[in-house]
C-alpha cells in the first residue's frame, strides 16, 4: 500500500457546538491505480484528502504515505520538505503564480528541492510535452485556456516523480470537452509513468475510469 489511513478524526466548531465531519476513518490505497472519493457535498472529502496529503492534520489518527507517518515530524517545515518531495497536489482552481511562465510554474517545486535550474527546466519541459503543452510552455497563466492551465498545474504536480498525486475535484471548474481531455491524460500518466492518483470528484465519467471507488457517507468511508 503506497497510503494508509488509521483512525482519522475531524471536528469543527460550528455556532459554539463541535461539528464531527470525520468518525475514525481507516483507508488505504493501492501503489500505481486510480482511486476515486465520491461523496454528497458536505460528507467530508475534501477534507478527509487534505489530511491524507498533509494539508490539513487530523484531531486524532495517523496518515502513512510510504510507511512514514506524515504527522510525526517535529515541525512544518520538515513536513513541507516531504510533501513537496513525495506528495503531488491537483486543486479545482490551478493555483499556477500568474508572474511566472508555464514551464516555470512546472519547474518550481524542484528548484525548491535544489535540482539545478537548467535540469529542473528540461524535466518540465518534458512533462509539458507529455500533457500537451509543448507549444505552451514560455505562455503566461493569463495566456492559457482553463483547461491548459489545469494541464499545467499536472504537470506541476508530477515534476518531482512523487508517490502519490492527490486530486480535490480536478474538472469541476472545467468544461465537458476538458474534462474528458484531463480524464484521457490521468489515465495515460498512470499507464506510462505509473503514476498513482487518488482523487475525490462530482464527475460520473471520471469516476468511470477508476480502479478503486469509495464512497464517503455520514463521516464514514465504504467501497463501491
Amino acid at each position: 500500500m503506497i497510503l494508509e489511513a488509521k483512525n482519522i478524526h475531524k471536528s469543527f466548531e460550528q455556532g459554539g457546538k463541535k461539528l464531527k465531519i470525520l468518525k475514525g476513518i481507516d483507508f488505504k490505497a493501492e501503489e500505481n491505480k486510480i482511486t476515486i472519493i465520491v461523496g454528497a457535498s458536505g460528507a467530508g472529502k475534501s477534507t478527509f484528502l487534505h489530511i491524507l496529503s498533509g494539508l490539513d492534520s487530523p484531531d486524532e489518527g495517523e496518515v502513512l504515505i510510504n510507511n512514514t507517518n506524515i504527522y510525526s515530524f517535529s515541525d512544518d517545515e520538515k513536513l513541507s520538505k516531504f510533501r513537496n518531495a513525495h506528495i503531488g497536489f491537483i486543486f479545482q482552481f490551478h493555483h499556477l503564480l500568474p508572474e511566472f511562465t508555464a514551464i516555470e510554474n512546472v519547474a518550481l517545486p524542484q528548484l525548491i528541492n535544489g535540482t539545478p535550474k537548467d535540469e529542473a527546466m528540461s524535466n518540465a519541459g518534458k512533462l509539458l510535452e507529455l500533457v500537451g503543452l509543448k507549444h505552451r510552455t514560455g505562455h503566461k497563466p493569463a495566456e492559457l485556456s482553463g483547461g491548459e492551465q489545469q494541464r499545467v498545474a499536472v504537470a506541476r504536480a508530477l515534476i518531482n516523480n512523487p508517490d502519490i498525486v492527490f486530486a480535490d475535484e480536478p474538472t469541476g471548474n472545467l468544461d465537458s470537452k476538458n474534462s474528458e481531455i484531463l480524464h484521457k491524460l490521468f489515465v495515460n500518466l498512470n499507464k506510462e509513468l505509473g503514476a498513482t492518483f487518488l482523487m475525490v470528484t462530482h464527475n460520473p465519467d471520471l469516476v468511470n475510469l477508476a480502479d478503486e471507488v469509495y464512497e464517503m457517507l455520514d463521516g464514514t468511508i465504504h467501497k463501491k
